[in-house]
């Protein structure tokens, strides 16, 4: 069973941008986090159907590998003008270089091909916490919002200059990093996530 402060947790992925973001969110728990790309851990293949499947292969592949609890997130953008799209595939629209300029600019362009007037879509994000041994426990968030082009700012990361909150004027690539971690989709899978840990804790 996962313990309170200092217990070892590695956060599987090898984003560096999703990695710091949650280090931040574990913060307060006061876990002894490292990133998978830290350990040597390879990435394991995501052949899931969805944000869920994915988000517990990569958080059972680092359990089982370190013998230590996992953290893994499987998130992206989903765009209702095409058809959900691209959805669990959105880092592979950022190409073998995970250059998610080319990736904002291939939505964009699908968009303007499609003629869509509808821009809305919403950051979907599935956390899995794993243990060898245990059942593997996932937490779902998201967050709705428009579409605009061209992205600005460079606060974020992945598609965040792109995505503005429902409720909003700025895109995610423009607000603070402590804004967005109150809203995001991350936030609101983590907040589940958080009261699971509680509930733990005061077993």
């Amino acid at each position: 069973m996962i313990a309170a402060s200092h217990s070892p947790l590695v956060v599987a992925s090898h984003n560096p941008g999703k990695v710091r973001e949650i280090f931040d969110l574990v913060a307060p728990f006061g876990f002894d986090a490292r990133g998978a790309a830290e350990l040597g851990l390879a990435e394991p293949e995501e052949t899931g159907a969805t944000f869920a499947e994915n988000a517990a292969i990569k958080a059972e592949a680092a359990a089982n590998a370190t013998g230590q609890w996992a953290l893994a997130d499987d998130s992206g953008l989903v765009v209702a003008a095409l058809d959900g799209r691209p959805g669990i595939y959105s880092a592979r629209w950022a190409g073998p270089k995970k250059d998610f300029a080319q990736g904002m600019a291939r939505v964009e362009r699908e968009l303007r091909g499609a003629n869509a007037s509808d821009f809305s879509a919403k950051f979907v994000c599935a956390l899995a916490l794993a243990e060898p041994g245990r059942e593997t426990k996932i937490f779902e968030g998201d967050v709705k919002g428009t579409l605009v082009f061209p992205a600005r700012g460079d606060k974020g990361f992945g598609y965040d200059p792109i995505f503005v909150a429902d409720g909003m004027h700025e895109t995610f690539g423009e607000i603070e990093p402590s804004l967005k971690h109150t809203i995001s989709h991350r936030a609101r899978a983590f907040a589940k996530l958080a009261t699971y840990l509680s509930e733990l804790a005061g077993r």
